[in-house]
């Protein structure tokens, strides 16, 4: 990584610090392409904290469901605890039936769109939509939370499969890992990593937080901007993080046996492959949840931009090959291109390390990616963000025949 590159890396984790106190280790992950971390946390910070028509518990409640049907640990542990932060009542935690009546709805398209996303329809935006549940603009937010969680955790799983990586999903006693990641992106490896040592490395501060409540943001240009002070900070979100009873995915979820089959081919399968001439992200799926949900839109479009121009030992041929491949076993096909391509550019080896973090990203064992590290992060952020576009098309689709008829 040249020193420009590191600079907008350690500027983007000082704001990250200074915001939330924290620096998660997918952004860690993700460091290695400035651009596009840059572009994924602004995504995330506008649809988990920005204006919207959600109230801020109801999002991370909706991100918790959607990490939980991959049984992403990481991610359901994470939004435990900012759930709590912003005011969520404890007692949604305790599972799926103690949460209210309207985000119980979402249980469904939850379910669909994680594992069999061309089975989303217009009756599911027609029950959501019913009299007393949501409106058009909630349920556009609800849909991009969704679709976000659920292809971050092909992300974090598919980041969890070399041991030379910083781990996102699993840790040997089932908490959620905790790291430095102020320390340790800037080279210091010797930063203490148990809560113990933790616990012992970090002045006892003067204010000490009870857990659960959320503490105030310091103020730019303040002493507790320094780097010191924020690693501080970073320390005590961690402990704090840990001192919150993280709930079980399984608490989240409906039909466990519920996941991906391979998606119906045979002209007498009921369904029909989505072709992309006919509704397209830059044609319909753009306009419409920029409409509904202001300015994501553009969050979104950045994001698939920054992702397929990202400099990389890949060609643009295998670059289109691998985002082409990932749509096509959920359903997705472009009538000008060649998917002949596709066994001509992919080795079967990666085939099937992209087909594992896409459609069951918390399978048992993920088959070996054959590609260097930094090499497997780029392909893991092709599979995350292609997966997030063909998630979004299907149930912009639906919400689109939904206000047409």
């Amino acid at each position: 990584m040249v020193n420009g590159q590191k600079e907008r890396v350690s500027l983007l984790f000082t704001k990250a610090l200074v915001s939330t106190g924290s620096v998660d280790a997918v952004s860690q992950q993700m460091a290695s392409h400035p651009q596009y971390l840059e572009s994924f946390l602004r995504t995330q910070h506008y649809i988990l904290h920005m204006d919207g028509p959600l109230p801020l518990p109801y999002r991370h409640y909706i991100a918790i469901m959607a990490a939980a049907r991959h049984h992403c640990n990481y991610l359901v542990h994470r939004h435990s605890a900012h759930f709590l932060r912003v005011g969520g009542d404890p007692l949604w935690l305790h599972g799926l039936e103690a949460a209210p009546p309207r985000l119980r709805l979402l249980d469904h398209i939850n379910k669909v769109l994680a594992h069999q996303p061309w089975l989303t329809a217009c009756s599911h935006i027609q029950t959501l939509l019913g009299e007393q549940c949501w409106s058009l603009a909630e349920l556009v937010q609800a849909v991009v939370i969704l679709a976000h969680c659920h292809s971050l955790c092909s992300f974090v799983f598919g980041c969890d499969t070399n041991a030379d990586n910083v781990p996102l999903s699993k840790s040997p006693n089932g908490t959620p890992p905790t790291f430095c990641p102020f320390d340790a992106a800037n080279g210091n490896t010797n930063v203490p990593q148990t809560p113990a040592e933790r616990r012992a490395s970090v002045p006892e501060p003067t204010d000490r937080l009870v857990p659960h409540k959320r503490r105030a943001k310091p103020e730019e240009g303040s002493a507790s901007t320094t780097s010191a002070s924020l690693s501080v900070c970073l320390f005590l979100e961690m402990e704090e993080e840990e001192t919150v009873c993280f709930a079980d995915p399984t608490r989240f979820i409906t039909d466990p046996d519920f996941c991906y089959q391979e998606f119906a081919r045979r002209e007498e399968d009921h369904f029909q492959v989505f072709r992309v001439q006919d509704y397209s992200w830059e044609d319909h799926g753009f306009s419409l949840v920029n409409r509904l949900y202001s300015d994501i839109g553009h969050f979104l479009d950045d994001r698939f931009r920054s992702v397929t121009s990202l400099p990389s030992l890949h060609s643009p041929d295998l670059k289109r090959a691998i985002w082409n491949y990932i749509q096509c076993v959920i359903g997705i096909r472009y009538d000008d291109y060649d998917y002949g391509e596709v066994n001509q550019l992919l080795p079967r080896d990666l085939k099937l390390y992209i087909k594992a973090v896409a459609c069951f990203p918390d399978a048992t064992k993920t088959p070996v990616c054959p590609l260097s590290a930094s090499e497997r992060i780029h392909v893991n952020l092709l599979i995350m963000e292609a997966r997030l576009q063909g998630e979004l098309l299907y149930a912009l689709r639906a919400i689109t025949k939904f206000m047409v008829t």
